[in-house]
């Protein structure tokens, strides 16, 4: 199919979007999509169509396959127009639609469907004594039907493509097919200028243009497969040159100097009520190298949940304060930045530590800003107050963060660069496999801590259903009356008409039936600071039992008499977030047992994942089955989970293959074209958003 033509001046691939209206005032549409950030005509390519079929010839009844596109011509026998309890525009009474028609080609019979739809419906078939339609056939408890066909569609030579678009930015997919139809000829037979050109072009024989023609149909070739293919490839290897940005730009930055003195050093392990295993010392050695290096640090730590990654954040920082610089310590809930603080206090440092919230007083935070500026604050912990435009730092030399995953790359990035040359430590409790550890954090060195302090018990696991639902209470009451203490974990604060899940308000109410004379509270995010804060002291100080509450006690929690996590509805949460909830037992000296209570059926592909859980405890396997389940996340934003990623049709796990090819490209490239390269990646290096340092 060629585009039309259209009268506008010299397009290019690079031509803002709006070019397309020509002379023309933009319509509304055109204008929602540039503001929804399709700004180019190149931009544009990237909106995949939902489905890419050559249309079918009219054909009998006789030919009808489940999951296939039909053409069909027929006569209504019967409609039935249902009113629902939806409202359309105008709050137009909207029907569920049943029409019966017969086929002109057979004796056969079909149901047409349509759900929500609106009034004119009726009128326009009524005005048909026959007609054709078309759609994908299904199945529907033994009667073959089509939902939502199209009425009359235009006509079309047999095996044209028919494209159908996503709705995006309120913008229908009808109109986003007629406005890329409207790219001239011209445009789609030129290429794509960017600055990658100069060197792709030697890693990768087929043309982009020329793919991104065949997915929109815009050429005879069908070979989906092989054009997309060449699409994920640019993807990663755009991905990969951003990552090398990152790097180089890192280097060539000055950071001060942090010298690793073995008497303060020493000093500092020696206030830790407990001797730090080797492979906490290596990564401190680590460390020592990156603060002599010149260059700023960043460097992951990754490990278990409680190996020990926050002990060597400590002494990095100590080391920091004792040459006068300052020290920010961002995490994602309060919970855990009051444990930080409460936990640091203990070592008796020889410092104030500062705490800085978004539930802190406003007095109290404009004193603290003022002590940041003027340098009096050495030590600050706190979320995401710490990286507004309010908060300025006299000299700000290390930022820690922990639970990396919980933050985007913008918000990390506007905490490192309220200092000059700022040292970044970024913990992360869950392990980044390898394949993800090239494709995602390239640009960063990363430590691994996989060894556990000693003297922990360990934990074990279990998935409860509802036949041993009852040894599980009868478990749990003992290990209450043998003075220990218990989380019970769910997805829910209060009951929902829409989610069949387990809530904290219904059960706290049971679970005070069941047991009416031990001490159960709730904690969830909806409470308010300081009745967090007062919950989270009793249930560390033993005076409540049984802490019924949502994922707020998910990271960096440590009661050491807790030995028993109960986690409702599992299948509801991901297989890390599992792994994390788990780790809040068992840290002591006393063995963890987690339970995994499903009251209900859950799918074959959600038990298995849970059995996972319930066979290792090794948190690298874990995050292998997670990932894969879950999607990689947002490599250069603010989303860092889930499949709505960054990457528009890549996937490190479908398509490794690609990534391995590409991996290698660039390392010929960096051996027989370094110049070459070099000067691609110093002209992302000028792009911010994509080459932050971390």
């Amino acid at each position: 199919m060629r585009s039309r033509n259209l009268s506008t001046n010299k397009l290019t691939w690079n031509s803002p979007l709006l070019d397309l209206a020509g002379k023309k005032k933009p319509s509304q549409s055109l204008i929602k999509l540039f503001e929804g950030g399709i700004l180019s005509l190149k931009d544009l390519l990237w909106i995949f169509p939902l489905r890419l079929q050559k249309a079918p010839e009219l054909s009998s009844f006789t030919y009808l396959e489940v999951d296939k596109l039909f053409l069909g011509r027929a006569k209504i026998i019967s409609t039935n127009f249902t009113p629902t309890f939806g409202r359309g525009k105008g709050k137009v009474q909207l029907f569920n639609a049943t029409c019966v028609i017969k086929d002109l080609k057979s004796e056969k019979y079909l149901n047409l469907k349509w759900f929500n739809t609106y009034p004119g419906l009726k009128k326009q078939l009524e005005a048909y004594k026959e007609f054709n339609f078309m759609g994908i056939v299904s199945d529907y408890k033994g009667t073959l039907q089509i939902v939502n066909p199209k009425i009359n569609p235009p006509d079309l030579a047999h095996g044209e493509m028919l494209i159908e678009y996503p709705t995006l930015h309120s913008v229908s997919g009808r109109y986003i097919k007629n406005i890329i139809d409207k790219i001239p000829q011209e445009v789609w037979d030129s290429n794509i200028k960017t600055s990658l050109n100069c060197i792709i072009e030697t890693t990768h024989t087929a043309n982009l243009v020329e793919s991104f023609k065949v997915i929109h149909g815009k050429t005879t070739s069908d070979n989906t497969i092989e054009a997309m293919e060449r699409i994920i490839y640019q993807e990663f290897f755009e991905n990969q040159i951003k990552v090398l940005a990152r790097k180089l730009k890192n280097k060539n930055l000055i950071a001060p100097i942090i010298k690793f003195s073995d008497e303060f050093y020493n000093k500092i392990i020696k206030k830790f009520p407990y001797t730090l295993t080797d492979e906490q010392l290596k990564v401190i050695g680590h460390v020592k190298d990156d603060f002599n290096s010149g260059h700023p640090m960043m460097r992951m730590v990754q490990g278990d949940v409680g190996c020990g990654k926050t002990s060597v954040a400590i002494v990095a920082a100590e080391l920091v304060i004792s040459q006068g610089g300052q020290v920010a310590f961002m995490c994602p809930t309060e919970a855990l930045a009051l444990q930080h603080a409460q936990t640091l206090r203990a070592l008796d440092l020889g410092h104030e530590v500062h705490l800085l919230l978004g539930s802190t007083k406003a007095k109290v935070k404009k004193e603290t800003y003022s002590m940041l500026k003027s340098g009096d604050i050495k030590f600050i912990i706190g979320t995401h107050s710490l990286f507004q435009d309010s908060v300025e730092f006299k000299n700000l030399q290390l930022a820690i963060i922990d639970e990396q995953h919980k933050f985007g790359v913008g918000q990390r990035l506007k905490l490192v660069s309220k200092g000059d040359g700022t040292h970044s430590l970024i913990m992360t409790a869950t392990p980044i496999p390898r394949s993800l550890q090239l494709a995602q954090y390239g640009d960063l060195d990363i430590s691994t801590i996989r060894s556990l302090p000693g003297g922990r018990k360990g934990i074990q696991t279990r998935i409860v259903t509802t036949t041993t639902y009852d040894k599980y209470l009868s478990f749990l009451i003992t290990r209450i009356s043998l003075g220990e203490q218990a989380y019970i974990v769910v997805p829910a604060i209060d009951e929902s008409e829409t989610l069949n899940v387990k809530n904290v308000t219904s059960l706290l109410h049971t679970y005070k039936q069941y047991f009416p004379k031990t001490r159960i509270e709730a904690l969830h995010g909806q409470l308010k600071t300081e009745e967090k804060q007062l919950i989270m002291e009793k249930f560390t100080d033993g005076l409540i039992d049984i802490l019924i509450s949502t994922t707020v006690i998910e990271v960096g929690i440590n009661v050491l008499n807790s030995t028993v996590v109960s986690i409702y509805n599992p299948e509801r949460f991901g297989l890390s977030s599992i792994h994390q909830l788990r780790g809040r037992v068992g840290r002591g000296e006393k063995p963890g047992f987690c339970f995994l209570i499903t009251d209900k059926k859950i799918s074959p592909e959600s038990n298995s994942r849970l059995k996972v859980i319930e066979k290792t405890l090794d948190g690298f396997e874990i995050a292998e089955a997670d990932l894969s389940n879950r999607g990689q996340g947002d490599l250069f934003g603010n989303n860092q989970s889930g499949h709505g990623s960054h990457y528009k049709v890549a996937n490190i796990f479908e398509h490794f293959h690609v990534f391995e090819k590409v991996s290698r490209d660039l390392e010929t490239l960096k051996r027989d074209k370094t110049e070459h390269l070099n000067k691609v990646l110093l002209s992302y290096t000028e792009d911010t958003n994509i080459s932050s340092t971390i």
